[in-house]
């Protein structure tokens, strides 16, 4: 038999924010994969325009050749754009492979080492009663964990007093026998985030998230030194030899690589492995769509140092659609206490309602995040 080859790749935006790819085979294979990078839709899809040009008539089995073409196979490399582009081109093609084989993903990364996916949800954390209410629902559905915004816009010296909300915050959240975790967002600078730090301590979250923007490895480990609170961080690093200072520094507990960010399920098995010789987590980072999610379960399932899985159902972020919108099979990531359970479908599991994608994309637009200003003017951290 011949081999196949690819004969077509495509990238649909739709609704909230998404952008998926559609990769299809001489052989009539489809596989799906999502490269969305938030408020940068448009840089994406003309890196996706230069790898389909690469890629066409290409044999779909050779991923591992096909990433480092992308990747090494021009002067400059790296960096969210082309990383994003790369994702959604490799998370397509293992679907393409397991669909082929009859087998999920995981099966070809080695075989799951677990049998069910530990899962959070987002709540939030700008308002404190809606952070209550939205850790009761959250928990009514099944989650034991939860993750919260630590602080509104935040100057880089501020009021000792701005920390205050989110202290109590998550003390309301624990109160009701649920793990939360605090995201930072980046939007904190190290003289607040020393402080919130260690507000934060006597209720012990389960991390916080960006205590520091990804660009300071060094004060990030500082900040270790200052806290118990686990680090997470990995969310704007975009392959392993991003991460590499932050673990030479002791910057890092828990890795959160973005699958639609990294370089797909091929760059975030590796981090995964990466990150286990430094005794470090893997939580992977997913407030996307769900064929990103999708693939991070392929992941989790093979990965010994897993932890928690991020999951979008519901997020502030979904206006215009959510995460069950566009399959088919939403019972897949059906979460019951606090966990989802291995999804057996071929390749990635999840069956996309194609002809609602293609409707969605032709009125989608680019998202665009909120600019934040001071009182004085001056930009803040969003």
């Amino acid at each position: 038999m011949m081999a196949d080859t690819i004969i077509s790749i495509e990238a649909f935006r739709v609704a909230p924010r998404w952008l998926f790819v559609r990769i299809e085979t001489a052989q009539g294979i489809v596989g799906w994969g999502e490269a969305t990078l938030e408020g940068h839709t448009e840089a994406v899809e003309g890196a996706l325009q230069d790898l389909s040009e690469r890629l066409l008539g290409r044999n779909p089995n050779q991923i591992e050749d096909a990433w480092i073409e992308g990747y090494r196979g021009r002067f400059y490399r790296g960096g969210p754009v082309l990383m994003s582009a790369i994702s959604g081109v490799d998370i397509a093609l293992w679907d393409i492979k397991g669909k082929r084989l009859g087998v999920p993903v995981y099966e070809l990364l080695g075989g799951a080492v677990r049998d069910k996916i530990a899962v959070y949800g987002w709540i939030g954390g700008d308002k404190a009663q809606d952070v209550l209410e939205g850790a009761k629902q959250r928990k009514a559905q099944g989650f034991r964990a939860v993750k919260m915004n630590g602080t509104e816009m935040i100057g880089w010296l501020d009021s000792p007093s701005a920390l205050d909300s989110a202290v109590s915050n998550i003390a309301a959240v624990r109160s009701l026998g649920i793990d939360v975790a605090v995201d930072f967002h980046g939007r904190v600078h190290k003289a607040m985030a020393k402080q919130l730090a260690k507000a934060l301590e006597p209720h012990r979250p389960l991390f916080i998230e960006e205590p520091l923007l990804p660009t300071q490895p060094q004060e990030i480990a500082q900040l270790a030194k200052l806290t118990s609170c686990p680090i997470a961080l990995g969310e704007r690093l975009y392959t392993r030899h991003d991460f590499r200072p932050y673990l030479e520094a002791g910057a890092v507990d828990i890795a959160q690589p973005d699958v639609a960010h990294c370089g797909g399920i091929t760059e975030l098995r590796k981090i995964a492995s990466l990150v286990e010789t430094y005794d470090v987590a893997l939580a992977p980072h997913c407030p996307m769509g769900p064929i990103a999610l999708a693939a991070c379960l392929q992941v989790d399932a093979v990965t010994p140092n897993f932890a928690i899985q991020e999951m979008s159902w519901q997020i502030h972020y979904n206006q215009g659609a959510d995460l069950m919108t566009y399959i088919t099979n939403p019972e897949v990531f059906g979460v019951k206490d606090g966990h989802v359970r291995l999804p057996n479908g071929p390749g990635l599991g999840v069956n996309i309602n194609e002809e609602l994608v293609r409707k969605a994309a032709l009125t989608a637009k680019a998202w665009r995040n909120p600019l934040w200003r001071d009182e004085d003017g001056s930009v803040r951290e969003w």
